[in-house]
């Protein structure tokens, strides 16, 4: 539930809009040249694919005590969205990202966007300098498409300033693909939760689930490509169990599979690296490093961090993951795309905490349990059960506090 006033109303005519987008063909030809990995047949879904919001979404606002019909009755807002899995994880970005610029159009707007290009262009010279491989994460839960677009730029010309000074730090993209082709760099992401959440509540065979995930994915895109695993849907033990298995093909509709006379690998050979998102990082990174020397893989992997990141953490997670021999990446969202403070008291003006994830699949509940008890996710009675199944053993860490993960209205907003 998000906090909102009654504008409910201005949000649901345009969350209503959404039905009235369609892939351009400039866009089109941007993912063709620059997304090798997107088929044909996917592309072409793409290009006839429109949302569907009045039959597939379902807003309700809740107001809190009295609802006079004034404009600053204060609520809840619950949206969801229901439908065929391949449509429905669609509204996902646009959803959150217009919930948060709805937010500080009507509710937190004391702010102003004054500084915001040169804020992102200093926090990405920090970052780089320290040779880190930067990437922008941050639409969901950005201030505005503005304040992205600042922001981002900021963070091309602190990595034109890098280069210059013989930085090894690098920017490696943005996962919002409409700056990705307007600034001619690539998309970049890894594999959601989503994912593994869908794969294990249509079986519902969670001992399995993590595998059966990977091998789709391997099947699909092919080994080594979007090779970053996410670990963390059922903890992290769970699915370095799957991690270490051979990969098992994938038969087609006849039955045949074209990669039963391949050598058999596991998947943690064939994948790149993983994503950190819950939990302690450091411990994390001691917890690889353990992993892939007793599965004897000497391949320098890749570590990706992408959970609630700043500068001082880039830089920490980058020192552990350089002295356990990984090659570090930082997906930072919210940092760089909300951070603002309230103009007339000078303290934070606190990011939405929002996000969406799947609730069921095939009639199943759909959960989330993570390294970090604050982010467990979905049905109460599931998630104790697959805890148990799985053997999942609770976890807190001193930077595991989900109600502060942006700070709070008290704080000094930094300069």
């Amino acid at each position: 539930m998000t906090p909102y006033s009654t504008l409910s109303s201005p949000i649901l005519t345009v969350v209503l809009e959404l039905g009235h987008i369609s892939l351009r063909e400039e866009e089109l030809r941007f993912l063709k040249s620059h997304c090798p990995y997107l088929t044909t047949p996917y592309l072409n879904f793409l290009s006839e694919f429109r949302l569907s919001p009045r039959e597939q979404l379902k807003p309700v606002f809740t107001p809190i005590g009295e609802d006079n019909g004034a404009d600053d009755v204060i609520g809840d807002i619950n949206i969801e969205i229901s439908g065929k899995w391949v449509e429905a994880i669609l509204y996902e970005i646009p959803l959150l990202a217009l919930t948060s610029e709805a937010y500080f159009k009507f509710m937190d707007t004391d702010w102003n966007y004054d500084g915001q290009e040169e804020k992102a262009f200093e926090k990405g010279l920090h970052i780089l300098k320290a040779g880190c491989t930067l990437s922008e994460f941050g639409t969901r839960r950005r201030r505005d498409y503005h304040t992205q677009a600042l922001v981002f730029r900021g963070l091309v010309n602190a990595s034109k300033k890098a280069a210059e000074n013989g930085c090894s730090g690098k920017l490696s993209g943005t996962s919002n693909v409409h700056l990705a082709m307007r600034f001619n760099l690539a998309p970049i992401g890894t594999v959601a939760h989503e994912w593994f959440m869908g794969i294990a509540a249509i079986t519902n065979d969670y001992e399995n689930a993590n595998e059966e995930a990977l091998r789709r994915w391997v099947a699909c895109f092919g080994e080594g490509v979007l090779g970053i695993a996410l670990t963390d849907t059922f903890g992290t033990p769970a699915f370095l169990r799957s991690f270490s298995r051979p990969i098992r093909p994938v038969q087609d509709t006849t039955g045949a599979s074209d990669d039963a006379a391949k050598p058999t690998r596991t998947y943690a050979q064939v994948f790149t690296g993983v994503r950190q998102d819950s939990g302690d990082p450091a411990g994390f990174v001691k917890l690889m490093r353990d992993f892939y020397d007793s599965q004897g893989i000497r391949d320098k992997k890749t570590i990706v961090f992408s959970d609630s990141l700043d500068i001082d953490k880039c830089i920490q997670y980058k020192r552990v993951s350089d002295e356990l021999n990984f090659q570090s990446s930082f997906g930072v969202g919210t940092f760089l795309t909300n951070d603002f403070m309230n103009l007339k008291t000078g303290k934070k003006s606190v990011p939405l905490n929002i996000v969406i994830k799947l609730s069921s699949a095939a009639g199943n509940p759909a959960i989330k349990i993570s390294d970090n008890v604050g982010k467990n996710m979905g049905d109460s009675e599931k998630v104790a059960e697959v805890k148990r199944l799985l053997g999942y053993v609770e976890k807190e860490w001193e930077g595991g506090d989900e109600t502060k993960r942006w700070g709070t209205s008290e704080d000094v907003s930094k300069p």
